[in-house]
């Protein structure tokens, strides 16, 4: 064997890895939303590429409307986009920080950085069409 042909196998070898990796961290992430809090926030900021948080309390209608949407797009985009949801009455920092003042709000973050927001309870298409433009 030629050393032109042991380096086309030795990358080869090295791509087939780095694609068995990649799957698998795709199938590590999460098909239903994550709790999130003010403690574990950042780090699911900085974890995920492609984060959609909802923030919601448990005596808000609307955030109980959407409540399904978001987990049925958490198990369609298994993979792609992780969902999360922060109760804004148990973590009042993050949503202060953020600026949350109506819910439900859904932050945006791509590779750690906001990039949209939604605001209100709205249907699946039109917010499944707004989140996946980021992908």
């Amino acid at each position: 064997m030629s050393d032109i042909d042991e380096l086309e196998r030795l990358k080869q070898k090295k791509l087939r890895e780095m694609m068995n990796r990649i799957k698998g961290e795709k199938q590590d992430l999460p098909s239903e939303p994550i709790e999130l809090t003010d403690e574990n926030f950042k780090e699911a900021i900085r974890k995920y590429p492609l984060l959609v948080v909802d923030f919601w309390a448990e005596w808000c209608g609307p955030c109980h409307m959407i409540a399904p949407i978001i987990e049925e797009l958490a198990r369609e985009y298994k993979g792609k986009i992780v969902f999360g949801k922060l109760n804004v009455d148990l973590n009042n920092a993050t949503a202060m920080e953020y600026g949350i003042m109506s819910i439900p709000t859904l932050l945006i973050f791509k590779n750690g950085k906001l990039v949209d927001q939604i605001i209100g309870a709205m249907p699946k298409k039109i917010l499944e069409s707004t989140i996946t433009q980021y992908l």
